[in-house]
């Protein structure tokens, strides 16, 4: 065979090799996907919030603290300005967002949150609030100490190791200890580029403590959210191309064990446990490629998921909300409080409704 047949059948098998691609990733980003409107009562925008809430997480008390302005590789960004967190009292009627403010040695201008989790220290009631940060775009956890009379976050330390490489999202299980969630396994752009087009499972949870830092599961396709059950025995991490939460055990040795998988039907971000029942709030993005784009004329909608009895033979999982974009564009999280609901977006608003 002359070398020009070769060459020839050669580029044909890549073309139908990256077609093929092609088609398997617009399946799994759902880019065919009609979105069926669904509202709750009374929604309206929170005050100030422009540039995303991508991850939010709320207090015993009814305070929330927010991430915002995440610049992330890829997504649409609108402003050049750090990124903050803010608190917003739940039980306050003005629902008036503040801005907190960092105090220690601590470089505000490259600050850069993403997802979010609160500590509370049971032995003296102290507040840690960690954070995923992307300076430059590294990846790095920051542990702050929340301070409510000064309406401050007392910077405490950064948290850099080769295992935390691509953090997404965290969840705190001591006053210096972590799981957290790598959503690429690359670090190279181009790269990072090609893992869902060659739907690579290699993302993982690890575990950090300053006496152990590990890998502790794998095999994710891309690992977003996570957080952890009421009675600290499982952990929930979103298996985001595959549509799914997984559920693991926590071990003795901090290692965790596969438990089962629940389907969610859609691009499922970050994950907020009801602390009361254990229900498991969702804010998804219901199609993913236009999620990607970005496009202001065809824009990302958004939706939430709820999951009862995740941990029974049949668990319940409900889409409580649902937009095409023309309300919020791109959600992330949605968390529950005092029979309203809070949802977050990655790069443009927030969002509060009352819940049927």
């Amino acid at each position: 065979m002359g070398k020009l047949a070769v060459l020839s059948l050669a580029a044909v098998a890549l073309a139908a090799f990256i077609g093929e691609r092609l088609v398997a990733l617009r399946h799994l980003s759902l880019s065919s996907r009609e979105l069926t409107q669904n509202y709750l009562p009374n929604c309206h925008l929170i005050e100030g919030i422009e540039y995303g809430a991508e991850d939010i997480t709320i207090l015993d008390d009814g305070l929330a603290f927010l991430s915002t302005g995440l610049k992330y590789l890829g997504l649409p960004s609108y402003s050049d300005d750090p990124g903050k967190i803010y608190s917003l009292n739940l039980l306050d009627s003005d629902l008036k967002i503040k801005a907190l403010n960092i105090k220690g040695q601590f470089d505000k201008g490259s600050f850069n949150p993403h997802g979010i989790s609160v500590y509370t220290d049971e032995k003296d009631g102290a507040i840690y609030l960690f954070v995923v940060n992307h300076p430059q775009g590294k990846s790095q956890v920051e542990i702050f100490r929340f301070v409510e009379d000064e309406n401050a976050l007392h910077y405490i330390k950064t948290i850099r190791h080769e295992l935390l490489h691509n953090v997404n999202d965290i969840v705190a299980v001591g006053t210096e200890s972590f799981y957290a969630t790598n959503d690429h396994y690359f670090t190279n752009g181009i790269l990072k580029v090609l893992e869902p087009l060659l739907s690579l499972s290699w993302c993982d949870v690890v575990y950090y403590s300053p006496q152990t830092v590990q890998v502790v599961a794998g095999g994710f396709s891309s690992a977003n959210g996570i957080n952890i059950s009421p009675d600290k025995r499982h952990l929930y991490v979103s298996n985001i191309l595959k549509h799914k939460i997984s559920v693991m055990e926590i071990q003795k040795n901090t290692v965790l064990s596969y438990v089962k998988e629940v389907d969610v039907g859609s691009l499922c971000d970050n994950i907020e446990v009801d602390r009361e029942s254990g229900d498991l709030w969702l804010g998804c993005h219901p199609n993913g490629l236009k999620f990607m784009l970005g496009d202001p004329n065809d824009p990302p909608g958004s939706e939430v998921i709820r999951i009862e009895n995740i941990l029974s033979e049949k668990p319940r999982v409900t889409p409580v909300y649902a937009d095409d974009g023309s309300v919020i564009i791109a959600s992330s999280v949605a968390t529950p409080y005092g029979g309203k609901l809070l949802i977050g977006t990655v790069y443009q608003k927030a969002l509060i409704c009352d819940l049927k």
